[in-house]
């Protein structure tokens, strides 16, 4: 199984100790709704079943925290993440099973240029889902291994978002730290009734 190098891996964890921090002291709802570190096991399980070795990032991210409470309505808190809730283990291997299944049918039914690739991958690693079914992924390509990207069901093809989830936290961190802006994605981060973060239009 791969792992993270240990300089990445501890500039990722110093960023996830920043970020939890002001989820602590400015969105106390959003930081109840995390759970517990996925076990060795449950990872174990996950790239079982996907076929192959989970990046590094999501590998640490998974072991600080399994997820979020499941999120039924827009008021609930856990939609952290540009509006996107942590997937759970089994929540990352039925979306990426899904992924796979798109494009497996795409390439079977001559889609294959306009969907693999585009809107679906087996080797796309959704990490968080929001309410509309829309997801955030970590690219597990060679060519792009690690890289954030952003499917919205409605869209042809995805959207580049960061090259690894070091950079998509430390832009989160400063962007609620000065509440300011988002670099490039049109979205700014607001507190909801000083409990829950939430990232309407810049």
């Amino acid at each position: 199984m791969s792992a993270p190098a240990p300089e990445a891996g501890h500039q990722l964890e110093e960023l996830w100790m920043r970020w939890e921090s002001w989820l602590i002291h400015n969105a106390p709802e959003d930081h109840h709704a995390l759970l517990p570190g996925a076990t060795s096991a449950e990872m174990s399980h996950l790239e079982g079943e996907v076929g192959f070795s989970l990046a590094g990032d999501l590998r640490l991210l998974l072991s600080k925290h399994n997820g979020v409470a499941p999120r039924r309505s827009s008021t609930q808190a856990g939609a952290f993440l540009l509006g996107y809730s942590p997937l759970t283990t089994d929540g990352i291997l039925e979306w990426q099973q899904n992924l796979a299944a798109m494009s497996r049918e795409a390439a079977e039914e001559g889609y294959e240029e306009e969907v693999v690739g585009s809107i679906a991958h087996e080797r796309w690693v959704p990490f968080a889902q929001g309410l509309t079914g829309d997801l955030l992924f970590i690219d597990h390509r060679s060519d792009r291994h690690g890289e954030i990207g952003e499917i919205s069901f409605g869209s042809p093809e995805y959207r580049w978002l960061w090259p690894n989830a070091r950079v998509m936290l430390h832009d989160l961190c400063d962007s609620v730290e000065d509440m300011s802006p988002l670099p490039r994605l049109g979205r700014r981060p607001a507190v909801h009734e000083g409990r829950m973060l939430e990232w309407p239009a810049a």
